[in-house]
């Protein structure tokens, strides 16, 4: 039997024609964008030069090798699978270096299989300029894929969407014996985007009345968008009981989850519950809405802790955009997923909701400034660690980006956080560190609350033996005995977390790292 990892795609959707937002997501007409102001930091930056005992590296990017756009992750055998937006799909031996399995909208694509095939139907809704609504640039749009075993099918299942407009999108899938594909396309499963005119397009009205639809979907003879979502970025997951469920939507009316029929890989349409926020067609939502910039959800349940995480991308996806990646939790697949400060809903400025986990940052060993951190999915290997995978952008000026892999810890309230460094093998210690290799100086950031295209950068502070930080802030710090995990408090706010000794991003020279979470905020520290 194969291991069920419960992987998941984030489809945070790209740039250039992989996007769901005006011109790259569902970015409102206006441009408008929300942002958090908060106060400086208390001393100047510290020197984003690198520490003279370490041998840099110079080049764009993070090593990857290849350029997979929302790369979703599967593991098995020791060998570990993304595919992105675009009909792209890698595979990796070491989570850092990646070789290209399939890259673009060609016919015969090995990953994908013959999606342009003439009488599959794949565009017949959305997704190319001869669809019921044409894409906006005449060509294709293959968004968001995600690939799943099913263990009732015994089948690999992908499931991806084709889009045409920022909220017209048909979500679908396909099936294949191998991991590798060809994944051969089976039908579409929830239509977005449709109005009264072309909802007979669509198989809405086989779920709901023609009344249903005009008081309900549409909204000034057009998608009622704010309240319903663009059926996009799926993720499939298994829950703790082993049933099959998919969440999906992203900006428009927020994210939406429906249970899957594992015995067909289709979705489960159910009984309209309205106080529930449960819609008979689209499924229950979660979280969003009003067109606010969230996006790309996936679901990983934690054995560890006993939760269910929703990852989710704010802000808009561009270099300058602020992407980033934030993260609620629940006790349930279908909610109510809460944030750090225990809210279950967004109320205003969603830039204040939602643990933030990664944004823009700059840390020593990086030649470049990290930037639009997202469009992630996670796994748990078969050792136990788990991973987050995403595309991240960099400050060169350009669009180019190429995906990352960290590891997640979570720490002694059950909270994830992202190691600092992309991942090299390193092992989280069971029993701790000595105080001489957890005290000292540390290159520090904080990511703060903010969705915009401004960089945390480090400044210099210190831990030192007396439980007393100092430098930059001024806090105090404290270890749970025989352990790795950390409490780090200054400014009223107290940050949990973990130390772990890991290599930095030349894979070259070993680090202690801290990573703490606190108030839906994530504060990294390195130490050289």
């Amino acid at each position: 039997m194969k291991k069920k990892l419960a992987l998941a795609m984030t489809m945070c959707l790209a740039l250039t024609a992989c996007g769901n937002q005006a011109s790259s997501g569902d970015t409102p007409a206006d441009g408008s964008q929300e942002t958090i102001e908060t106060p400086a930091p208390t001393a100047e930056p510290a020197p984003t030069t690198i520490p003279a005992n370490y041998d840099g590296i110079e080049k764009v990017g993070n090593g990857a090798k290849i350029s997979v756009h929302d790369p979703s992750i599967f593991g098995e055998n020791g060998k570990y699978y993304i595919v992105g937006s675009h009909m792209t799909a890698g595979y990796s031996e070491d989570l850092q270096t990646w070789k290209n399995l399939a890259n673009g909208y060609n016919p015969g694509n090995p990953v994908y299989g013959e999606l342009f095939e003439e009488g599959l139907h794949v565009f017949d809704y959305a997704g190319s300029k001869n669809s019921v609504i044409p894409t906006d640039d005449g060509g294709y749009h293959v968004w968001a894929p995600q690939v799943i075993y099913n263990e009732t099918m015994q089948k690999y299942v992908m499931y991806y969407c084709t889009s045409s407009t920022w909220n017209a999108s048909n979500l679908c899938y396909g099936i294949s014996d191998t991991i590798e594909g060809p994944y051969v396309w089976q039908a579409p499963l929830i239509y977005s985007g449709f109005t009264e005119k072309n909802v007979s397009a669509t198989d809405v009205l086989d779920y709901v009345t023609e009344d249903y639809v005009i008081e309900n979907y549409i909204k000034g003879g057009g998608y009622n968008y704010e309240d319903y979502p663009n059926a996009i970025d799926p993720a499939a997951f298994y829950d703790e009981n082993g049933n099959m469920w998919m969440v999906y939507g992203s900006w428009s009316g927020g994210i939406f989850i429906l249970e899957i029929d594992e015995e067909t890989g289709d979705v489960i349409h159910p009984e309209a519950d309205p106080e529930n926020n449960v819609d008979p067609y689209f499924g229950k939502k979660l979280l969003g809405g009003d067109h606010k910039s969230i996006e790309g959800p996936h679901i990983q349940y934690d054995p560890s802790t006993g939760y269910y995480y929703l990852y989710l991308c704010y802000g808009g996806l561009a270099e300058n955009g602020g992407y980033q990646i934030r993260v609620w939790r629940s006790e349930n697949p279908d909610g109510p997923y809460e944030d750090m400060a225990g809210n279950t809903e967004i109320k205003g400025n969603h830039a204040y909701y939602g643990l933030k986990l990664s944004g823009n940052y700059y840390l020593p060993s990086a030649y470049y400034s990290y930037k639009a951190t997202g469009g992630m999915s996670t796994m748990i290997d078969t050792d136990g660690k788990s991973y987050v995978c995403y595309h991240t952008r960099f400050n060169t000026g350009t669009e180019y980006h190429e995906p990352c892999v960290k590891q997640i810890f979570m720490n002694e309230e059950g909270w994830p956080t992202l190691a600092p460094y992309t991942t090299s093998g390193e092992t989280l210690s069971q029993t701790g560190y000595d105080m001489a290799d957890m005290a000292g100086e540390y290159y520090f950031i904080n990511q703060g609350m903010e969705i915009d295209d401004k960089v945390a950068e480090p400044v210099m502070i210190y831990l030192n033996e007396d439980g007393t930080v100092s430098g930059s802030i001024r806090g105090t710090w404290t270890v749970t005995e025989g352990t790795p995990y950390v409490h780090i408090t200054y400014n009223n706010k107290e940050y949990s977390g973990v130390f772990c000794k890991m290599m930095d991003e030349t894979g070259k020279v070993e680090t202690m790292t801290f990573s703490c979470v606190g108030k839906n905020e994530s504060i990294w520290g390195v130490k050289y």
